[in-house]
């Protein structure tokens, strides 16, 4: 997740496959027996295209923010006008058992109506609106959606540049953070805190590029816009020299269901081009990645902050004597409040597994793994794994050595009745008349 606005390079963690070298070439027949053929070298990429024409492009912009363990949809104070559950969108081959995470919708005007027509840095500013999604493990994304006529130059300065939003001219991640606040505020006596411990909200933002005509099909655009497009997903300035390998292995896996779309990939950023704008699904399950990637960053903050106070007690215990006896008593009540917070947190592990099932070879599916591939999600539940395994080896230590002292007083006690009670006996013998 990215914190305060802006996304740490760690937090996600890219993975493409090296485009594999052309087969059945041809051998030259004066070849030394022996000799290494030479490959032949990839074409290169087309130059970038002057005095370009604006076309409309709808960029959404996802903000999502963790505030809490858990929401209940029940005490959202908002109107039933207001409140809308979404259903699951099933096209595109989509399989009878997709689920995707329950979660509740609030429509918000994002202004800017009235300035239509203006223009900026990234374009002609043609209109925006807004809403927010609010998930049951206590996340709200704001989803912010923009509708520029821009060339690709003019979009490498969407996400940095001023609209007038809600009455004031500001960037697109700044009115997202405003309405979260303006969110916050309102559901604020349904989300639940208990053991949650983060001291800042963690957010995780991604931007699509939504292309609609663009006078040619979607996989000629990319091709002969390849080196803009690599440049706008990487988040590089317009005009960065990018290398021929990297351009070919940010646009190496694009996606398509149909003829007339397509639709690549990257770490922050992605590209639709669908001049029909049949993309809302495809927008649907990035921001349910996004929403995967942000709860697994969340519940792995949190099992570290657990294990550090887990630490804590279990140093000052082994090290400090003056007040042993004492924290002998309260470890017990601790430990076992640290073990219903590792339990806990394994719930929450596999609730947030079992939210969503989208299994198969199935294009959403296929588009999913790409995602959880970019993002690492699998590196993630590891790290929450490792943790929960670290807790309970805690656990099982502590358990281990309050047994072993238990049993160490019961042999002092009853050592102690052994030798005792027949003394006693021995002198009321001698001693009573």
């Amino acid at each position: 997740m990215k914190a305060g606005g802006e996304r740490p390079k760690g937090a996600k963690s890219a993975t493409f496959a090296r485009p594999g070298a052309r087969r059945g070439s041809a051998v030259a027949a004066n070849r030394p027996r022996g000799a290494r053929q030479a490959q032949p070298a990839a074409a290169p990429l087309p130059a970038p295209v002057a005095g370009e024409s604006r076309r409309t492009v709808e960029l959404v912009r996802f903000e999502l923010f963790d505030v809490g363990r858990s929401m209940d949809f029940a005490k959202l104070d908002c109107g039933e006008d207001v409140c809308i559950d979404p259903s699951p969108l099933r096209r595109r081959d989509a399989p009878p058992t997709l689920v995707l995470p329950p979660s509740v919708r609030m429509d918000m005007d994002a202004g800017g109506a009235a300035e239509a027509g203006a223009v900026t840095p990234a374009g002609i500013f043609l209109g925006a609106w807004s809403q927010a999604k609010l998930y049951d493990e206590g996340v709200v994304s704001i989803i912010v959606r923009l509708r520029l006529s821009a060339t690709l130059e003019e979009l490498h300065h969407a996400e940095d540049c001023l609209y007038p939003l809600g009455g004031v001219l500001r960037t697109i991640s700044d009115f997202a953070e405003a309405r979260f606040i303006q969110t916050q505020a309102r559901i604020r006596s349904a989300v639940s805190l208990e053991n949650y411990g983060l001291k800042r909200t963690e957010r995780e933002s991604y931007t699509a590029f939504c292309f609609g005509d663009t006078g040619m099909t979607p996989h000629a655009f990319i091709a002969s816009r390849a080196r803009e497009l690599a440049t706008l997903l990487s988040g590089d300035t317009w005009g960065t020299p990018l290398h021929d390998d990297e351009v070919r292995r940010t646009l190496s896996n694009p996606f398509a269901y149909r003829s007339d779309e397509a639709a690549v990939f990257d770490l922050d950023r992605c590209a639709i081009v669908d001049p029909t704008a049949d993309y809302e699904d495809l927008l649907v399950i990035v921001e349910h990645a996004n929403y995967q990637l942000l709860e697994l960053r969340v519940l792995d903050l949190m099992l570290d902050g657990w294990i550090d106070v887990a630490e804590k007690d279990m140093r000052s215990f082994y090290t400090d004597t003056r007040k042993k006896r004492r924290r002998l008593r309260n470890l017990p009540r601790r430990f076992a409040a640290i073990q219903a917070l590792r339990l806990d947190a394994l719930f929450t592990l596999e609730n947030l597994e079992n939210s969503s099932k989208i299994i198969g070879d199935f294009y959403y599916s296929r588009i999913y793994d790409h995602l959880a591939g970019i993002f690492s999600t699998e590196g993630w539940k590891w790290s929450v794994e490792r943790r929960l395994e670290a807790l309970q080896d805690v656990y099982d230590i502590v358990k281990g050595d309050l047994a072993e002292h238990r049993t160490l007083v019961l042999e002092i006690v009853f050592i102690a009745v052994c030798i005792i009670f027949p003394v006693i006996q021995i002198l009321q013998v001698f001693l009573l008349p």
